[in-house]
C-alpha cells in the first residue's frame, strides 16, 4: 500500500538508530520521587497527603474536582518527605510531593481483573481513576476526549504510531514489544465509543512495527479488532500531529478552531492505549513509561521503562546510560518541540518521551539575520499558515492583526524555524503573538 502523508513538513535527520536497536531496559526505581500534581492540560490537583505520610504504590498524592483534570498517584512505596514546588520541564515551578522510596519494598504486582461485564462508562471511569493523559506529548486527560458530547459521534478511531521526532524511539519499542497489549487497549477504546472504523497509522520507517500489527490481525479472531487497517505514512516531520495524521488517513482537514471530534474522528497515542490497557485490566494508574534516553553524549543511549518522577540526576546517576562528554543541552522530549532543561532535577512526568544529551555540534545557536522572504517557512507549515507575517506583526507590536493571522491554529511544530535560511526564530514569535491574543480574549 502507498504511504500516506500531508502538505507541508520537514524531513530533518532522525537519528533513530542510536536508541532502536537497543533492548528495552528497565530503570532501577528512584530513591526520590518527585511527583508534579499537575502533569496534564486542565486544573490542576489538589494534595491528598502532606509530609511525613506513609504511601503505597499507586495511590492517588492529588486530585481535582474539575472534569478536565487528571489525578496522580505515587509511583513507589515510601515516605513523604515534603510537598514544595518543584521544576516542570514546561511549567517552570510546580507544586509537587517529594517521596523517599522505602528500601525495603519492590514493585507492586498487579493482579489482571475481570471487565467483561463493564459498561462503557464504566470503563472510562477507570480511565479516569488511572490518571491516563495524552502520552505522545499534549497530556491532555483521556477520559475527556473518551467523553464524547451528545450529539456528537466518533465514526473513526485513529491510533497514531507515528512518532516522527527525531531520536524518539519509545513508541516505536512499544508497538513491537507490546503489540498484543496495544491491541487489546484499542478494544477497549472500540467499546467506549463503537467507531465505525479503526485505522493503526504507522511511518514507514517503522517496518518492524507494521509488520508486527499485520500479523497480530491477520492471526486475530476477535471480530473488531480483524477489522482494523494498517495505515502506513510517509515519514516526514510532523506526520505525528493530531491534525496532520488525520488529514494523511481520511485525506480530510480539521477546520480552524476545530477539534477532529467535530468532524467524526478521534486519535489516541498508542502509548496512552497502552495505558488504557494497563488501567483497565490491572487497575494500574499511570505510574511509568518508556522513556527514550538518547543524544550524542552518550555511551549507552537506549528506551528505559522509567518511574514518573525519576529525576535526570536519576537517570545519569543510577542507569548507567554514562556521559563521555558534558552536552551543552538537556531536552526533555524531541529537538523540535522539546524544552531544553536548566539542570538535572526535572522529573520525568507522564507525558515525557525522551531525554536528550545533545553536544555543541547537534545544539548548536544561530544568529538570527533579515528575511530574505524565501516563502520556505509557509511552503513547510502544516497547517497553511504564514509565518514570517505573524513574526513580522509581532516585532512592531500589531497584536490585534494575531487573530487574523490564525497565530492559535499553530501547533508549534518548528518546521518554519528549522527551514529558515535567516535562523529566524520564527516559533518564538509565533509564542509571544498567541500569548498576546489570548491576554486580548481575556480582557
Amino acid at each position: 500500500m502507498k504511504s500516506l502523508s500531508f502538505r507541508g513538513g520537514v524531513h530533518p535527520q532522525y537519528h533513530k538508530d542510536i536508541s532502536v536497536r537497543e533492548p528495552l531496559r528497565e530503570a532501577p526505581l528512584p530513591h526520590i520521587a518527585v511527583i508534579p500534581l499537575s502533569q496534564h492540560i486542565g486544573a490542576p490537583n489538589e494534595p491528598l497527603v502532606k509530609k511525613g505520610d506513609q504511601v503505597e504504590e499507586g495511590q492517588a498524592l492529588g486530585t481535582s474536582s474539575s472534569f478536565i483534570s487528571s489525578p496522580v498517584h505515587s509511583p513507589v512505596y515510601g515516605k513523604v518527605i515534603d510537598v514544595k514546588k518543584a521544576f516542570h520541564f514546561s511549567l517552570g515551578p510546580t507544586l509537587s510531593v517529594f517521596i523517599e522510596k522505602d528500601k525495603e519494598k519492590g514493585p507492586k504486582k498487579y493482579v489482571k481483573q475481570d471487565i467483561e461485564g463493564l459498561s462503557p462508562q464504566e470503563l472510562i471511569e477507570k480511565v479516569k481513576s488511572a490518571g491516563i493523559v495524552g502520552m505522545g506529548g499534549a497530556a491532555f486527560p483521556t477520559h475527556v476526549k473518551l467523553t464524547v458530547p451528545k450529539g456528537k459521534k466518533i465514526e473513526t478511531l485513529v491510533i497514531n504510531g507515528a512518532e516522527c521526532e527525531p531520536y524518539l524511539t519509545c513508541d516505536h519499542v512499544l508497538m513491537t514489544r507490546k503489540t498484543q497489549e496495544i491491541l487489546r487497549g484499542i478494544e477497549l477504546v472500540i467499546r467506549m465509543l463503537q467507531p465505525k472504523n479503526t485505522y493503526i497509522a504507522i511511518e514507514d520507517n517503522k517496518k518492524a512495527a507494521l509488520f508486527a500489527f499485520q500479523k497480530a490481525i491477520k492471526d486475530t479472531t476477535h471480530r473488531d479488532l480483524s477489522r482494523i487497517r494498517i495505515i502506513p505514512l510517509r515519514t516526514k516531520y510532523p506526520q505525528g500531529g493530531e491534525k496532520q495524521i488525520l488529514t494523511a488517513v481520511s485525506g480530510r482537514e480539521v477546520p480552524p478552531g476545530k477539534l477532529p471530534l467535530d468532524i467524526g474522528f478521534l486519535v489516541q497515542n498508542v502509548g496512552t492505549v497502552h495505558a488504557i490497557y494497563e488501567a483497565v485490566y490491572f487497575n494500574k494508574p499511570l505510574i511509568e513509561r518508556i522513556v527514550t534516553i538518547s543524544g550524542d553524549c552518550l555511551n549507552r543511549p537506549g528506551n528505559y521503562l522509567v518511574r514518573v518522577g525519576a529525576t535526570i540526576s536519576d537517570i545519569i546517576e543510577q542507569y548507567g546510560v554514562e556521559l563521555y562528554r558534558s552536552p551543552k543541552k538537556v531536552i526533555v522530549g524531541g529537538p523540535m518541540m522539546g524544552f531544553a532543561q536548566p539542570h538535572a532535577d526535572t522529573p520525568v512526568l507522564k507525558n515525557t518521551s525522551g531525554i536528550l544529551f545533545l553536544s555543541e555540534q547537534q545544539a548548536r545557536d544561530f544568529e538570527e539575520s533579515q528575511c530574505i522572504r524565501c516563502a520556505k517557512c509557509v511552503d513547510v507549515c502544516p497547517v497553511n499558515l504564514v509565518p514570517t507575517e505573524i513574526a513580522k506583526n509581532v516585532k512592531k507590536g500589531y497584536w490585534d492583526r494575531m487573530e487574523k493571522l490564525c497565530v492559535a491554529d499553530c501547533m508549534e511544530c518548528g518546521a518554519c524555524a528549522y527551514s529558515c535560511p535567516a535562523r529566524i526564530p520564527l516559533v518564538q514569535y509565533i509564542k509571544e503573538g498567541k500569548a498576546a491574543l489570548t491576554a486580548g480574549n481575556k480582557t
